[in-house]
């Protein structure tokens, strides 16, 4: 099985922070490592604040996440890579070819939706991306 999962989208501010925190959530207990970065990330930064008050209402807790940018060792460390669209998997296999085979949509268990970027969007937007992490964190963790 997965010992770790990255989860990759543009900037590391808003879905795959939110797809990292939700997916710990969800496999508290078990012994695998959750992560993510961006492909362009905005390093250093935290996540957007409109995602982490989603969060926290919620219970979880996304102060401590620092945007940081996607590298050959985060790939190569960790046994699955979860990204938010079907452009993030083509760029990231592109540039990292070592990734074939152990990245996916993270909408994979979903009909394989795209994570659409809430990014500077109205709070019903960052809902419904919420909504469809959740989901498809949910839907990932039989398999983790």
């Amino acid at each position: 099985m997965f010992d770790s999962v990255l989860m990759v989208c543009a900037g590391n501010i808003c879905r795959s922070p939110t797809a990292e925190y939700l997916l710990k959530n969800k496999l508290s207990g078990k012994n695998v490592a959750v992560s993510s970065a961006g492909l362009t990330a905005l390093e250093g930064k935290a996540a957007d604040a409109l995602a982490q008050e989603l969060a926290k209402e919620q219970g979880i807790d996304m102060s401590e996440h620092q945007g940081r940018q996607l590298t050959g060792t985060l790939v190569a460390q960790n046994s699955l890579i979860l990204v938010m669209e079907q452009r993030h998997l083509t760029d990231l296999c592109s540039r990292y070819p070592q990734a074939r085979g152990k990245t996916f949509l993270l909408g994979k268990w979903i009909g394989d939706k795209e994570i659409p970027d809430p990014y500077r969007q109205s709070r019903e937007a960052f809902e419904h991306v919420y909504e469809l992490i959740d989901s498809a964190c949910g839907a990932w963790q039989q398999y983790l």
